[in-house]
């Protein structure tokens, strides 16, 4: 019945409500805006309940709160599909604690990356809503990356019926490493190409392409269609929640923390999507204090959360954590909407202002709601440092991306570390207060 149903809107304006099946393929509202819930669901009481283990009914339990228009039964089956033997474990996201710090393991998959938490569900929920849609193209789907995403988005893809997969990557913007990922791939329906120009040039490029319509209709008229497997994707964010209520009840299951207890979520972040969905737990009903969002030197972000100026006007700076190497921050055009209080036409704006001025800033009371997060960055040779302290404490190699430095434990106490991957540097942010 429609009143069960959870619809989806551009961040920008555009007044059509779509569900989630057509969210997921289309990728990006036609006026150029995110798709984002109407509301956000209230967790389930029943999630609370699960073994701390229990990965794929957590899994289950959140995402059908988002991806309503899907029978249970077509999201559990996407569900087993993606996080089965693929997985180096069978917890898929296990939680150690080292030092006084929990860390969220989330390299456990086919690609070591974080991205493969959600890449992996991805393909499936885009097959199952094609099939839901009665849609006889080819899916096309176009994808920029910084560096973790292409090889886990070709892996998801590779050889999936009924899509081709392009990931288009800065040349010599990207690990050693994830170049030979992505040129290695396996697989007669999988693209690489590396462009001239960093990420967020491959990024604007993906999006101009889905907001031509002329060209979308050529493409349309040749039997093929364009989705996207960037976080712009909501069916690329959503599954990204689930590992945060996850580690909170392995927390609770340890007995680490009570229940209600309140913990803090540190993330590494380029493009604002693994600190959205964060964001988007806290909204569901998880106790989450702090969102801490760690930077690179690039630091357009923690510029914004303490300034409200988001200003991109600055040379990207080539740092060894390639994958944070971002000026734009898609994301984060969610995150203003929220704390617009969905007023869409600020959103359009103030996006409209980036791309014409290079900057944006929030007004006072946008700013006042921005309260749930801390934002801070690493030098270069901060995350060096740290990267050497740590090892004693938890092993780790010289690309391994971590997400804030033992002075933030000092300072929030019961905090989730998200080390999401081997092939970048994350960073470790100092000198914080609370």
């Amino acid at each position: 019945m429609e009143e069960k149903n959870l619809y989806y809107q551009s961040t920008r304006g555009d007044k059509k409500r779509i569900l989630s099946a057509q969210a997921i393929i289309k990728g990006i509202a036609d006026d150029g805006g995110l798709f984002v819930p109407e509301t956000i669901p209230q967790s389930s009481k029943d999630l609370y309940k699960l073994k701390s283990t229990d990965y794929k009914e957590s899994a289950f339990l959140i995402m059908k709160e988002f991806f309503t228009d899907f029978r249970q039964d077509e999201l559990k089956d996407c569900i087993n599909r993606a996080y089965d033997n693929k997985f180096d474990t069978e917890i898929i996201a296990p939680f150690s604690k080292k030092a006084g710090a929990y860390f969220l393991e989330l390299y456990h998959g086919p690609t070591l990356a974080f991205k493969d938490m959600a890449l992996s569900i991805l393909p499936h929920l885009l097959k199952k809503a094609t099939q839901k849609l009665n849609l006889n193209q080819e899916i096309v789907i176009l994808t920029a990356t910084s560096g973790d995403t292409g090889k886990a988005a070709l892996q998801g893809f590779a050889n999936l019926e009924g899509t081709k997969i392009i990931v288009f990557f800065p040349y010599k913007g990207v690990s050693k490493i994830q170049e030979k990922q992505m040129l290695t791939q396996e697989g007669e329906n999988a693209y690489v190409i590396g462009i001239k120009g960093n990420f967020d040039d491959a990024q604007r490029g993906v999006k101009e392409i889905f907001e031509d319509p002329a060209f979308n209709k050529k493409i349309e008229e040749k039997n093929y269609i364009f989705s996207s497997a960037n976080s712009i994707n909501i069916g690329r964010l959503i599954p990204q929640i689930v590992y945060y209520f996850y580690a909170y009840l392995n927390m609770l299951g340890e007995g680490e923390i009570k229940s209600g207890e309140k913990i803090n979520i540190a993330v590494p972040t380029g493009n604002f999507g693994d600190i959205l969905a964060a964001y988007y737990a806290k909204e569901m009903g998880l106790p989450v204090n702090k969102l801490i969002c760690a930077s690179n030197e690039n630091r357009v972000l923690a510029d914004f959360f303490e300034t409200g100026v988001y200003d991109k006007r600055r040379k990207l700076v080539m740092t060894i954590s390639p994958s944070m190497d971002i000026l734009v921050s898609s994301n984060l055009e969610r995150l203003l909407w929220a704390i617009s209080e969905r007023e869409a036409q600020k959103v359009k704006e103030l996006m409209n202002s980036l791309k014409e001025k290079g900057y944006y800033r929030i007004d006072s009371e946008m700013k006042k709601r921005l309260k749930d997060f801390y934002g801070g960055f690493a030098s270069q040779e901060e995350s060096r440092q740290c990267i050497k302290k740590i090892f004693s404490y938890y092993f780790s190699s010289p690309s391994v991306k971590i997400s804030a430095i033992f002075a933030l434990i000092s300072s929030f106490s019961q905090t989730i570390l998200c080390r999401i991957g081997f092939f970048s540097i994350s960073l470790i942010p100092g000198g914080m207060g609370t």
